[in-house]
C-alpha cells in the first residue's frame, strides 16, 4: 500500500510533468509526430525505473521535482540518466528540444 502511495506521488510530481514539459516543447518544436510519439512511450516505460530511483533516492526525487517545476532541471536530463534506453529517442528528439 505505502508503495502505491510514493508510485503514485512520483507519477504526479515527477513523470507526469516531465512528460508534458517535453511533449509540449516538442509540439511547439513542430516536431514530426513520430518523435513525440517516441518520446512519450519511452517515458511511460521509463517510468517504473523513476520509480525505483525515486524510492531509493527520495532527496533525488524531490530536487529532481522542484527543479523540473521550476524550470532548472531538463526533462530530457532526468529521462538520459534514469533510462538510458531512452538515448535513441532523446536523440531523434534533441534537434527539436534544442529550438523550444
Amino acid at each position: 500500500m505505502f508503495h502505491d502511495i510514493i508510485s503514485f506521488l512520483i507519477a504526479t510530481f515527477l513523470i507526469g510533468p516531465l512528460q508534458s514539459e517535453v511533449a509540449s516543447r516538442l509540439a511547439d518544436a513542430r516536431a514530426p509526430s513520430a518523435i513525440v510519439q517516441q518520446v512519450t512511450r519511452c517515458v511511460s516505460d521509463a517510468a517504473p525505473l523513476i520509480v525505483v530511483r525515486a524510492g531509493n533516492d527520495p532527496w533525488w526525487a524531490i530536487t529532481t521535482a522542484f527543479g523540473a517545476w521550476i524550470g532548472t532541471t531538463a526533462p530530457e536530463g532526468v529521462l538520459r540518466d534514469t533510462a538510458p534506453g531512452c538515448a535513441p529517442a532523446l536523440d531523434a528528439a534533441l534537434p527539436f528540444l534544442a529550438r523550444s
